[in-house]
């Protein structure tokens, strides 16, 4: 641990771990960071580890979670399925183009984390079919709102950048905006379900 922070490896348990501190609001706690596979506390300059922290933390990996929390907000995402990898994604699936799009829509996806991009959310829950490495030449540009697969996620890209995923499909929803108050339009834990434009 630093005097600012602490990375708590918790694996699976990230974010439920990081639900159950958002609505601990513990003293002392100046942000939730949650990644694939952790959760970096950072503490309020000269804060103390949060009494309760250690029992919290046991209670998470132990599986007992307690009271529900809030419930998860949902999202529905226009999606046209009209990515350049869609053919050979749906290929590699063992499927045609248009049984990939609807086993898409069938999902509920959550958002395990955000990170590469502002607002770009990691979203799981696809089937193992489809859990796919990036690709072997990333692009140099992706344009915002594409919907891409790999490494298991499938993610929207929130605006114009590289990326080695794999794209599938495209959205007009926008998804980051700094001016916001909610600037993200997800966090970590919500549902979102796509559904074909």
């Amino acid at each position: 641990m630093s005097d600012r922070g602490l990375c708590l490896a918790a694996g699976s348990a990230s974010l439920a771990l990081y639900q159950r501190l958002l609505e601990a609001r513990l003293p002392g706690v100046a942000e939730l960071v949650p990644a694939d596979g952790s959760l970096l506390l950072v503490l309020a300059p000269g804060a103390p580890l949060p009494a309760g922290l250690m029992t919290l933390l046991e209670e998470v990996l132990d599986g007992h979670s307690g009271a529900p929390g809030a419930p998860a907000s949902e999202h529905r995402i226009a999606v046209r399925f009209d990515g350049d990898d869609l053919a050979e994604v749906a290929a590699r699936a063992g499927q045609a183009a248009e049984s990939l799009a609807r086993l898409l829509c069938s999902l509920t996806l959550r958002v395990k984390f955000l990170g590469f991009q502002p607002g770009f959310a990691y979203l799981e829950g696809l089937p193992a079919q489809l859990h796919l490495p990036r690709r072997a030449r990333p692009r140099k540009t992706v344009p915002a709102g594409s919907v891409a697969l790999a490494g298991g996620y499938c993610g929207i890209y929130p605006a114009a950048g590289p990326g080695g995923w794999h794209l599938i499909g495209s959205t007009d929803v926008p998804l980051f905006d700094p001016a916001a108050s909610r600037p993200t339009r997800f966090l970590p834990g919500d549902l979102v379900r796509l559904v074909a434009a």
